[in-house]
């Protein structure tokens, strides 16, 4: 991975491997390997043993010698099964309380096989009891059948978005960020989405039915297939605050708006845009790493594990966190994690972040936060292991191997200060200078240098968390917190000289900038000769593909030409830096194979959706609405997005869309696909994802159901309008307009004269109202959940079960039948935003 050697032309490349990897959890080995063994056996667990991986580690001193076999044998031990409780769910209050008065005393019965004292418990070091984990693992969970019930739960609860099955340590990072609900966060390497909906969570935490927060989220990723992943997993938070993007992380865009484009109108973007450039409150830099913290889940390392994937990832992983850092607003915060135990992903990162950004950057102690975490202090000293030798300093290294072992892996993070060192031709196969084999069998054969000192860092690293797995049965992860104090000391002298150079009308100094910008790679230039440069230029701005001053000739962090982002075929004509004549914004249609992000402008569609449904205008609807078609006539999705979503995509296209957008927006209105579709006065239908936004604002085509007649129409999905046990409810439905419609459940002894009132607690479902009867429009677990949610809570009136008694006051079932009159479709498919909308 060299700037300038083979690895660099293979960084993206690695990174994206990385990315498709899955960490399952998986004990056995694939049928391809099975059928090679010379068993017969179907099922074989996977080999934990990895001489070079205990050599490794041991050396490090992760843990102490004294312990080194309680960590060895908890490592190889299968990781108990973890989940969270989503936080802004409707129902986390009941899913709490049966976890609490349910599950805890139904399965403290059952027998583990390692004899635990608890089957469930939360953990104790989360806020508000929303994580748990069992003592079971997975797959006693999948195989035990006296756990069935528990892992159905599981399951049907996860797919509707109640609960997030995440491994323990994976909840930290996003705890430490500090999040409010007015932030703009970054989560840079997003892929799979548990820490991303972790965030939403968050940033949605006390909000008010029919009210967005005024923060939001960008979760981006690499890979487009992991994207597509991460989409399905947000998708079921139901947030209009959230954009999937798909970039590499070190070259995440930076949006900085040099000037106001005099096209702005074109776009529908007024020009006093209040925001020039896209910065966060606060940054995830989960970065891609080794993964042998998750052993424990993804038992196939073991057999993959060497010194080398640690090695070979350290510099994309600086990369990554020093965009993260330049992307971090004044005052903000960043979490640097991984999966990974290895110093050099670790320690050493965190260090190399600390030397490049000098002052401006602090590590932040966070002892005192989360105080029942058990974790342990970073390490200030390490060495590095490179083809059979252990490296005390960089003048160890020999010159053949310079170009894969840099500075920044060791604790100092110096170079060789004398240039001799270390540089006869060692060649692969001969012996080192200090006794080791370079090229061993096995390479595991360590050298001892008794000459070369242990370099110690001079940084406060012991602020650094470490997770280690026997320490409370979980994975293992690193942690590290950074506070921006101010912007980065190069930068900012930077920022010196081109406001001293762009104030000044001298001839000279206007030359003098002329050449500078000619040699400078990391200004922007403009073929418009009256192009200004902005008054102060921010980290953002200055800091993509700048050189590090610091780094080494052979600091394979530096970006070369192989890794700038690709150019999109047919794009120079609408590209400013290449085409001639005046600039104009690209608006739509950059990115090839991902549709474009266009405002829904359509005022007549726009006012025949408020008239059906009667919403006023204290729902913002113009200029908050968003498509992925740019014909507005076939338009079959239409998304709606908060206020910074928005004022994000304004700046985006400004910019000339560099932004590539996978996923935005929350799924609040979709076209009428059944027969009686077109006979409506409105051809969109609300979508059940943005139903709970748009709910207080209905003042048309909503009825409130009694609890009888709510829970018929959940299980027999089809009901005539006769059939209703509530003749009156009946008749009003069948007096609604053709077409959609939401149907509430009545509270207590609310009449059915009453005014709706929506809180919290308003449960309500959309229903499509035919010529003879009225249909649900909600999948059908959906309709199992809010069915055994209806059960528990009306259970729990006194004592009784209102709805045990339903049977007696119900009409004939036969009466209860599928209807021929309409034709819906549930609404089971996954969100695709890079396909046609």
């Amino acid at each position: 991975m060299g700037g300038g050697g083979r690895g660099g032309r293979n960084r993206a490349r690695t990174q994206r491997k990385h990315f498709r990897e899955n960490r399952e959890n998986v004990w056995k080995r694939s049928r391809h390997e099975s059928s090679d063994s010379n068993t017969n056996s179907g099922w074989e667990p996977f080999a934990t043993q990895n001489p070079a991986f205990d050599e490794y580690y041991k050396e490090q001193g992760i843990v102490s010698l004294e312990e080194w076999d309680t960590f060895n044998s908890v490592i190889r031990k299968p990781l108990p099964a973890a989940f969270r409780v989503n936080s802004s769910s409707q129902f986390c209050a009941d899913i709490l309380s049966q976890l609490e008065n349910d599950f805890m005393k139904s399965l403290q019965t059952e027998a583990t096989d390692g004899g635990e004292v608890e089957a469930i418990r939360p953990l104790p070091w989360y806020p508000e009891n929303l994580a748990w984990q069992s003592n079971y693992s997975r797959m006693q969970l999948r195989k035990n059948q006296t756990l069935e019930r528990f892992h159905e739960f599981l399951k049907q609860e996860n797919e509707i978005g109640n609960i997030t099955r995440q491994e323990a340590v994976s909840m930290v990072p996003p705890l430490f960020l500090d999040v409010s609900p007015d932030h703009f966060v970054l989560d840079m390497c997003a892929a799979p989405g548990s820490k991303t909906f972790q965030l939403l969570e968050i940033i949605h935490r006390s909000t008010k039915p029919g009210t967005l927060p005024g923060g939001m989220v960008v979760a981006n990723d690499v890979d487009v297939k992991r994207c597509n992943l991460l989409i399905h997993q947000t998708k079921r938070m139901c947030t209009a605050n959230l954009i999937v993007t798909n970039h590499e992380a070190q070259h995440f865009p930076g949006c900085c708006l040099n000037k106001l484009s005099s096209d702005s109108s074109e776009i529908g973007v007024v020009k006093e845009q209040s925001m020039s450039q896209l910065m966060f409150d606060r940054v995830l830099c989960d970065v891609p790493c080794s993964g042998d913290g998750t052993l424990r889940k993804a038992p196939d390392i073991w057999r993959k594990w060497n010194v080398g994937m640690g090695n070979g990832i350290h510099c994309l992983q600086v990369q990554i966190a020093m965009r993260g850092i330049s992307l971090l607003k004044v005052g903000g915060r960043m979490v640097y994690s991984t999966c990974s135990m290895n110093p050099v992903e670790n320690e050493a990162v965190v260090a190399e972040i600390l030397r490049r950004c000098g002052g401006s950057v602090e590590l932040v102690d966070v002892s005192c936060e989360l105080p029942q975490l058990v974790r342990r202090p970073g390490l200030k000293k390490w060495k590095v292991r490179d083809k059979g030798m252990w490296l005390a300093s960089y003048k160890d290294v020999p010159k053949f191997r310079r170009a894969g072992i840099v500075p920044s892996m060791f604790p100092s993070g110096q170079s060789a200060t004398d240039p001799t060192d270390n540089e006869q031709d060692v060649s692969l196969g001969e012996k080192h200078e200090n006794g080791g084999d370079v090229n061993s069998e096995n390479g595991f054969q360590p050298t001892e240098n008794p000459e070369t000192l242990e370099e110690v860092s001079d940084h406060p690293l012991q602020r650094c968390i470490r997770i280690v797995p026997h320490d409370q049965n979980t994975g293992a992860f690193f942690i590290a917190v950074l506070h921006k104090l101010s912007p980065l000391p190069a930068i900012q002298e930077k920022s010196v000289n081109l406001q001293r150079n762009l104030h000044s009308n001298n001839e000279e100094r206007s030359e003098k900038l002329s050449n500078e910008i000619i040699e400078s790679p990391n200004i922007n230039q403009e073929d418009d000769t009256d192009e200004k440069f902005p008054e102060t230029a921010s980290d953002t701005d200055l800091v993509e593909n700048e050189p590090d001053e610091t780094a080494s000739e052979h600091d394979p962090c530096q970006p070369c030409e192989e890794n700038k982002p690709e150019e999109v075929p047919g794009d120079r004509e609408n590209d400013p830096k290449k085409a001639g004549g005046k600039r104009k914004l690209q608006i739509q249609g950059k990115w090839k194979g991902v549709d474009p992000v266009v405002f829904f402008k359509d005022e007549a569609t726009i006012n025949s959706i408020k008239t059906f449904y009667g919403v006023g205008d204290s729902l913002v609807l113009n200029g908050q609405l968003v498509t992925r078609n740019s014909d507005s006539k076939h338009v079959k999705r239409i998304y709606y997005i908060s206020k910074s979503v928005k004022d994000v995509l304004e700046l985006n296209l400004l910019v000339g869309q560099q932004l590539k957008i996978t996923s935005v927006g929350l799924k609040m209105f979709e076209r009428q696909t059944s027969r009686e579709g077109t006979s409506t006065s409105c051809a969109f239908r609300i979508s059940s994802e943005g139903l709970p936004l748009l709910l207080p604002y209905i003042t048309k085509q909503i009825l409130c159901a009694s609890p009888v007649d709510f829970k018929h129409l959940l299980q027999y999905k089809t009901i005539r309008y006769a059939d209703f046990v509530d003749a009156e409810f009946g008749e009003k439905a069948s007096k609604l307009m053709l077409g959609c419609c939401v149907v509430i459940l009545k509270k207590g002894t609310q009449a059915s004269v009453d005014p709706i009132q929506v809180d919290v607690s308003t449960i309500a479902i959309g229903c499509w109202k035919g010529r003879a009867s009225l249909t649900v429009m909600v999948t059908a677990i959906e309709c199992q959940e809010m069915q055994e949610r209806l059960l528990m809570r009306l259970e729990g009136v006194n004592g009784t079960s209102p709805v045990e008694n339903i049977s007696s006051d119900v009409a004939d079932e036969s009466k209860v039948e599928e209807s021929n009159d309409v034709e819906m479709n549930e609404e089971t498919e996954p969100v695709k935003m890079a396909t046609a909308g």
